[in-house]
């Protein structure tokens, strides 16, 4: 590993040398965190979002995680969500299943999907009713400091424009404070009707991991992490800001190589 464990601004920083280290770093993390939180609740509940996320999240599929994670106890959620249907190829469900719940044994009732029949308004008002549901059931904790559901885990990538989630730069929802989950019809990038976690949500979770590989992102990583100044524009993932849980940056050496003061070592 190049660097890891560098605290900047809040935020835990572990830089890999490439996808492979990140990968695997990245999968002891969710197995240990998995771990603890069996042992304290006796379930995990752990939100993703789509994209190259999943892809690093393939050794967990792999020795020994695949035997030795208690999977019965996962629940498995989505930050965000694309309104298409779960067959179709830009469905972060799809793409969960493919690279995920399709090789390990998580029960298929604890797999919390959205309604992809309905409109974006409806499927985020379903989404967050049975959010509250499994909170009232203690599946999901809450929140010490607000009435939000406190997920044991929310992994998050970010794109080269700084969203994370469907919470894109500029967008009125980042505004949002009493939804759990909202949905927007003009993503600016396809498909353009999506539902996603609100930022009281993201920041009410346990632990919170944003991984981001690649040199197309390094700008933004640059802007979400380093004191860039007030002059700057405030990017979705900079607003990921847990109140009272744990933000880790999973990075490779490209997409941190515009941080300023990292210096990488063995």
């Amino acid at each position: 590993m190049a660097l890891s464990g560098v605290e900047k601004n809040g935020r835990e920083l572990r830089i890999h040398e490439n996808a492979d280290e990140l990968s695997s770093n990245l999968a002891e993390y969710i197995a240990d965190l998995s771990e603890a939180s069996i042992k304290e609740r006796g379930v995990f509940a752990l939100a993703l979002s789509g994209g190259s996320l999943i892809n690093l999240m393939r050794k967990l599929c792999e020795a020994p995680y695949n035997k030795t994670v208690d999977w019965a106890k996962w629940y498995i959620f989505w930050a965000d969500e694309r309104m298409v249907s779960k067959s179709h190829s830009d469905s972060n469900y799809k793409l969960t299943k493919d690279g995920l719940l399709s090789k390990v044994p998580i029960v298929h009732s604890h797999v919390i999907s959205i309604n992809d029949s309905a409109t974006a308004e409806q499927a985020a008002e379903d989404y967050e009713f049975v959010i509250r549901q499994l909170v009232r059931t203690r599946v999901i904790s809450v929140s010490e400091i607000n009435d939000c559901p406190k997920f044991d885990l929310i992994l998050l990538g970010m794109g080269p424009d700084g969203h994370v989630a469907s919470l894109f730069p500029n967008h009125s929802v980042l505004g949002e404070k009493e939804q759990w989950v909202t949905f927007i019809t003009n993503s600016p990038k396809p498909p353009p009707e999506r539902i996603t976690f609100t930022l009281p949500v993201i920041n009410s979770a346990s632990n919170v991991a944003i991984v981001v590989t690649g040199g197309n992102k390094a700008d933004a990583v640059h802007l979400a992490i380093d004191d860039v100044g007030p002059d700057c524009e405030v990017l979705p993932a900079r607003m990921v800001q847990p109140g009272n849980g744990k933000l880790v940056w999973f990075l490779d050496v490209e997409a941190a190589s515009k941080l300023e003061d990292a210096k990488f070592s063995e």
